[in-house]
């Protein structure tokens, strides 16, 4: 494996994120064990999660079961950069939601307490919190930092100049910043290409990619439909928008010999500030496959083809103004 610094960071991060959403409501927590021992075996040592995971209101489903996981010992949290994220409803309290410096200093002590760990590597925003001035969430930040519970801060969902704000403010008070975002991208959504990835170049954040393979649209769908595998009805209603790109995509695959998956999650690798995309896989075979990913090498003239299929944005403004 080789590993890759975070952002600006002297952090070492695994090129692939190991996202745990699926732990809980798809996967078993026997399996989700034995997923998150076998991804140390390969050398992914970047897991990604939340306190709102399980998506039981409050319960923090998935923190727990990566806490059960730790307290495992063997080394298990000592090799981990884990990744939390604060913002969701956590109960029906006013202040039990959102970005107020209460809220995020309880929302940090009950992850630190579900993980069951002293400290969070990457302490992340779920989402702009437009009703909080950024002096505000640095001050919160700065304390947790001081008692030594969190080590750095990343941000997601955030726009362009989100960052810009957030960075500026940060640097004013003379504290590191955000090290990270968190954005959606993949083929299909693009849009981050625009203001938030230049905005990360710029100030130095490594963007982690959510959905990479657009919920499966990426992931070889056409495929699983002429096996007789079930989608969604979302899945179903996506595909019929954008059939005709993805047939283009899937044929493209097969002259390149590769899993449509695959090619997604490599094209994301070679995307500027991206430092790994998050996988999220509900089966061990699913995990194990997504290492090919790492071993492929796309030239220019493949990016051009994927790009023709799925055409991106230059940088604002020149995407839209001379």
């Amino acid at each position: 494996m080789d590993y890759v610094n975070l952002g600006r960071s002297g952090l070492k991060v695994s090129p692939l994120c190991l996202g745990t959403m699926n732990f809980g409501p798809h996967t078993t927590e026997e399996d989700s064990f034995a997923i998150m021992d076998r991804a140390h075996e390969l050398g992914i040592n970047f897991f990604d999660t939340a306190d709102v995971y399980g998506w039981k209101t409050g319960e923090g489903v998935t923190e727990n079961i990566v806490g059960r996981w730790f307290a495992q010992g063997g080394g298990r949290r000592e090799r981990t950069v884990i990744a939390t994220k604060f913002h969701g409803k956590m109960g029906e309290w006013p202040n039990e939601s959102l970005q107020s410096a209460l809220h995020i200093r309880r929302a940090c002590d009950a992850s630190l307490k579900r993980l069951q760990t002293d400290y969070i590597d990457i302490f992340q925003a779920h989402h702009i919190g437009r009703e909080t001035p950024f002096d505000e969430f640095w001050e919160a930040m700065e304390v947790l930092r001081q008692q030594g519970k969190i080590i750095y801060v990343g941000s997601s969902n955030y726009a362009g100049w989100h960052i810009a704000k957030a960075q500026e403010t940060a640097a004013r008070r003379n504290t590191f910043g955000l090290v990270s975002e968190q954005s959606h991208y993949n083929l299909l959504t693009r849009a981050v290409e625009l203001e938030v990835l230049p905005a990360c170049e710029e100030y130095g954040l490594g963007v982690i990619p959510w959905s990479p393979l657009a919920g499966g649209l990426l992931g070889g769908v056409l495929r699983k439909i002429d096996k007789g595998r079930s989608t969604s009805e979302h899945m179903v209603k996506e595909l019929d928008k954008h059939r005709d790109k993805i047939e283009q995509y899937e044929t493209f695959c097969d002259e390149l010999g590769e899993d449509p998956a695959h090619v997604g999650l490599a094209w994301l690798l070679t995307r500027p500030a991206v430092v790994a995309p998050i996988i999220g896989p509900r089966t061990m075979e699913q995990l194990e496959g997504t290492l090919r990913t790492l071993e492929i090498t796309l030239d220019d003239k493949a990016l051009a083809r994927l790009d023709e299929i799925f055409p991106g944005h230059q940088p604002a403004p020149e995407d839209y103004a001379w």
